[in-house]
């Protein structure tokens, strides 16, 4: 893309072809306008320096939502509820009082205890598909496993987590920068019925605890000794937000990986004949085809990024994929090298808003990538791969496969 044309570039409104291949529109960003002022007075930053610095400064750069999502969603909508409670949107002192029972769930220890269960869900999946001539790598297997683990977590029956991945995707759906009459009619719907399922579920776990060891929804629903009870409302939509933040990008990170090792053959036979690459294999991915795009924070005050004056309560579009093949950073940032050392990628974004499951997001791609491979070393992808569709989360709909 021309750099004349780079400079009325609107994420609102992308260009054709951005919402399929959207790199060469981030190496035309990053080299001729890397912070760029939008039609709608927000600013789109895809320099690495910029992002990293503005994760980690929390005084100057905010992620609570409440002003810039009511135009969006209606303050008085589920949506809005939900994603202004929602962890990941908000900052001290509720950030920092759910992100405190989030982290005391997913120590080290804690995370080493769900491994055997997590190797045991992968390998059922592989039976399954075993006698099949064809199966969706996305369908059969890389969306069932967080939903597996995360269900899991808050410790929800196995025969209610039918509509788990449905309301995961439509609520998360509403994120985009650009939102349909449907697409939020969608996302409100089920932001609704989630919480009803949830007002139930917790009900339950009210009157029959589980082990505040390894059940979340316990150890949320008790609170902190130092952080306190969380409201109603807090426990409610943060469940929410610990199934939205596992599931779709967890997905996308296995199934994109999937992906980019088949159409590798190099790197594929590599990882094969050394599977000890698989964690930096891992790394490689979730840089190159980074499942989360975008994020986004607020200005605090008035701050100059990049030469641009930008005003307090300026909204600011972080994007991630360009971020990643930023080439100030990154050498040869458009070759997928599962060698790369280092590999300072910020697909979990940074600061004390980095994302609280990325040891367990990791677990799962290593085990569920490393365990397909060593059952069909040779599995072709087919016709018919489907994308996500999505600006702000990179993956695939359907991945049809022979094994």
């Amino acid at each position: 893309m021309q750099s004349h044309d780079i400079a009325h570039f609107d994420l609102a409104n992308p260009p054709e072809g951005f919402r399929n291949d959207p790199f060469p529109f981030y190496a035309s960003l990053l080299a001729n306008a890397p912070v760029l002022r939008q039609p709608d007075g927000s600013v789109l930053l895809t320099r690495h320096a910029d992002l990293d610095r503005i994760y980690r400064d929390t005084q100057r750069f905010a992620s609570d939502k409440t002003e810039v999502f009511a135009p969006k969603f209606g303050r008085d909508s589920a949506l809005y509820a939900h994603h202004t409670t929602s962890l990941v949107f908000n900052d001290p002192p509720l950030h920092t009082r759910v992100r405190k029972i989030m982290t005391a769930a997913l120590t080290p220890r804690a995370i080493a205890r769900m491994e055997p269960g997590l190797i045991t869900a992968v390998e059922g999946l592989l039976d399954q598909m075993a006698g099949c001539a064809q199966v969706d790598l996305i369908h059969d297997f890389a969306a069932a496993i967080p939903i597996e683990i995360i269900g899991n977590l808050l410790d929800v029956p196995h025969a209610e987590r039918g509509p788990l991945r449905d309301w995961s995707l439509a609520i998360l759906g509403a994120l985009e920068p650009a939102l349909s009459a449907e697409a939020l009619a969608r996302g409100n719907r089920a932001v609704s019925e989630f919480l009803t399922y949830l007002e139930d579920l917790v009900a339950r776990r009210r009157a029959h605890p589980g082990d505040p060891e390894t059940d979340v929804l316990t150890r949320l629903i008790a609170g902190s000794a130092d952080g306190g009870q969380l409201s109603e409302p807090e426990l409610l939509h943060n469940c929410i937000f610990i199934l939205n933040a596992g599931h779709e990008t967890t997905t996308n990170l296995i199934g994109n990986t999937l992906a980019l090792l088949h159409d590798h053959p190099q790197a594929r036979a590599d990882l094969l004949a050394m599977p000890e690459l698989i964690a930096p294999a891992i790394e490689e991915s979730l840089r190159y085809l980074s499942p989360n795009q975008f994020g986004n924070r607020e200005t605090r005050e008035d701050i100059e990024i990049g030469g641009m004056q930008i005003a307090a309560g300026t909204n600011l579009h972080l994007c991630i994929g360009a971020a990643n093949r930023d080439p100030e950073v990154f050498d040869r940032p458009a070759q997928f090298d599962i060698r790369r050392h280092p590999n300072r990628h910020l697909a979990f974004a940074g600061g004390p808003h980095v994302c609280v499951g990325l040891t367990l997001a990791r677990l799962e791609g290593r085990v569920a990538v490393s365990r397909l491979l060593a059952r069909f070393p040779e599995y072709r992808l087919l016709e018919g791969r489907q994308s996500g569709g999505r600006i702000r989360f990179r993956g695939y709909a359907a991945l049809p496969a022979a094994l």
